[in-house]
Formats: structure tokens, sequence, C-alpha cells
């Protein structure tokens, strides 16, 4: 694969990730790694008048040193962190009003495309779910209420590409605001906000903490305006992590670069498996389908929005089993290796059938539009030695 045809890695990215609000000099006692702080109080100087900080929930040494931590490794200047991915969307959407208008894709992770239906709706927000790979219909869906376009790239499972640019040029000429989950790359590989988008939100649960230990969300922008909107409507609504999460998540950082890399590593040599297996009818991987359109293979059709914005792909492949549910259920009961669950991003290889777990909820009608069949397998690919993935993958296929 020519690496070049990608956008260059961020550079400097891991010197960042590992001292960015980590001088030993911040504490008396010149501590190299950051202490975890659990005082929810702490004691004024005089009536009303704190030193830094006043209660736990608007403000914690250790949150605030990942917060800082998140925003350098994306080159943005702010950083807010909540107590889960959906933590961070409810309080994204706590910057709306009832009546207000927001765009989002119809190709959403389940537990988005929930909170919107089942939780916004009702609060009074008009929501309007669309092909946003279409820029032309996401300028149809534009009204005069809009006030949000809500995108996922790539998708969750299907790995569908959304192009970031020109979405946020819609955005940018109604004057909206463009949000991005970009749980799946993390900054390592995609940078939303240099794409045009205004806030850059992540399930940190997944690679950023990538241990499998950790529930937590956050999300890094550069406009100072929402800044202290969303920092009032985190101490407002209280959707805050704890101090040891955010000190774990501070520590899983400083390898998210080389996770990263070994993830993609991984997940190439696994596509690469499962596309030349004659139990296979379909892989789902655009760095993958680039590497084989090298080879003189027919071309994912968005390879070349793919590689215009990103600087590699993560571990997430999704595949279509040759068969039905029946058979899709034998494959990942037949594994050894990949567990079976739901979850993504950590060290370890992870196995699921979408229509019937992560997107259980989804209407049948909307899982066959946008590929979520009985036979598709989304795995996360973890770091371990790749023969081993490859061999476990093949027995499971081979289980009839």
């Amino acid at each position: 694969m020519n690496t070049q045809e990608y956008l260059s890695l961020p550079r400097n990215f891991a010197t960042i990730a590992i001292h960015s609000a980590q001088e030993p000099e911040k504490w008396e006692h010149l501590s190299v790694v950051p202490p975890i702080v659990t005082s929810t109080i702490f004691k004024h100087l005089s009536p009303a008048v704190p030193k830094l900080y006043a209660y736990g929930r608007a403000g914690n040494p250790s949150r605030n040193t990942l917060e800082e931590c998140l925003a350098a490794i994306e080159g943005a200047k702010h950083g807010l962190c909540f107590a889960s991915g959906l933590g961070s969307m409810t309080t994204v959407l706590g910057l709306f009003a009832s009546g207000d208008h927001i765009i989002c894709s119809d190709n959403l992770f389940w537990g988005t495309a929930n909170l919107f239906d089942k939780v916004g709706k009702p609060l009074g927000l008009d929501f309007t779910f669309t092909d946003v790979t279409d820029v032309k219909e996401v300028e149809k869906c534009v009204k005069t209420n809009t006030k949000m376009i809500w995108i996922e790239t790539p998708t969750n499972p299907t790995l569908t590409v959304i192009d970031i640019r020109a979405v946020s040029k819609i955005a940018e000429k109604h004057k909206i605001i463009l949000a991005v989950d970009n749980t799946f790359l993390t900054p390592y590989f995609q940078r939303p906000l240099e794409l045009g988008a205004d806030l850059s939100v992540y399930s940190l649960t997944k690679y950023m903490n990538g241990h499998s230990d950790v529930i937590m969300g956050a999300i890094v922008l550069n406009d100072e305006t929402l800044h202290t909107k969303l920092r009032f409507l985190q101490n407002a609504m209280g959707i805050v992590p704890s101090p040891f999460d955010s000190a774990q998540v501070n520590r899983s950082l400083k390898t998210l670069a080389l996770r990263m890399q070994q993830h993609s590593k991984n997940a190439l040599a696994v596509a690469k498996f499962l596309e030349g297996h004659p139990n296979v009818d379909k892989v789902l991987h655009p760095a993958d389908i680039l590497l084989f359109f090298y080879q003189g293979l027919p071309s994912h059709p968005q390879h070349t929005l793919f590689k215009k914005q990103t600087a590699g792909h993560s571990g997430m492949v999704s595949f279509y089993i040759k068969g039905d549910l029946q058979q899709t259920k034998r494959f990942l009961q037949s594994l050894k290796v990949f567990i079976l669950t739901e979850s993504l991003g950590g060290y370890e290889s992870l196995a699921e059938a979408p229509s019937i777990m992560t997107h259980a909820s989804v209407p049948e009608d909307q899982k066959k539009k946008i590929g979520i069949l009985d036979n598709l397998v989304r795995l996360s690919v973890g770091l371990e030695d790749v023969d081993d993935l490859i061999r476990d993958l093949n027995q499971a296929l081979e289980i009839k």
C-alpha cells in the first residue's frame, strides 16, 4: 500500500500525548505521573475565593489534566470529558432548545440514534435522518431552524465514509454547527477540526482508552463561545467522569500512537485474509480495499475520499459471511481467540453480529437499507499476534 496517498500522520503525536499537561512542576512533589486527586472539595483562600478548584463537579486536577492532553493531541484549544460517550452527546443536545432542527446520518451508532429519537424528540428537538454521503441531500435538509449537522465517519458498523470537508462547507454556509463522531479513528488517524468540523466527539471508552476498563466520553473544539456553553453544561448537567477513570485514560493516551499502528497493521492482514476466503461474501474496510485496488482488484467507491481525509484506518473490519443468521451464530460461537461481545477498540480482539446485538433495536427496514444484515459480522481487531487471529477466523469460517 502506498502510504503517501494518505494524509501525513500528526507530527509529534506521541511526544505530545506523553508530556502535554503532565509537567511535574504542576505538583509540589514533582510527580512524573500525575496524581489521582479524589477530593470532591477544595479549601477556599477566603469566602468564594478558591485557589484553583471549588468543587469536584466543576473541576478536578485529574480530569483537567486529561482534558488538556486531549486538546493537545488534536491540536485544539479545548477538551471536555464526560461520564460516557453518550454523556458527551447528551451535553451537545443541551446546546439546543425545543423547535431546533438537527440533521444527522441515517447510518449512526444505535446509541446515538436512540438518544436523538427517544430523548431528543420528546424534548421538542426536530431531527432529519438522511444519507449524508450525498451532500446535495444534506443541503436539501437544511431549514431556517437547523442548528447542527451530526455525522460519524467511518460509520458503525458498515464503515461508510462521509466527506467531512464537503459537509463542513454546507454547515459554514448556513452558520450551523458540524459535529463529528471520531471514535473509530481517533485524532491519530483523523482530525475533524482540521477538516472544518466544530466539534470532535469521542467515546473514550473505545480506542482512546483502549483497555476495556473505563466508560468515558469527550468533546474537543476550538470555538470559544461553544466551549463556554459546553463547560457550563458539563457542570450544570453533572455528566462528569471520576478522577480515577480520568487518570486511567490519561495513562492510555501515552500508548495510543503505538496501539493504533498495530491495530491498523493487524486489521489489514485480517481483512486481506477475509477477502480471499471462499466463505466470505464481502469485506468492508476502506484501507484494505485500497490495498487490493493497487493490486488490480475493483476499488472501493470511497477509497479516494478515505485517503484524502485520514492518515490510516483502525482495527475495525466488517464482513458478510456466506450464509444466514444461523451460520453467523455458528461462526461467532466457534471463535476461540476473538471474544464475542459488543464493544470495540480494546487491546483484545472482539466479534459481534450487529443485527441482533449492537444494532438490534434498529427497525428492520432501516437495517436493510444501510446494510446491517443477518450475515454481517463486525470485528474489532486487537493487538494479539495476527497469525493467531487469522487461524482463529479460518477455523470458525470452516465450521458448517
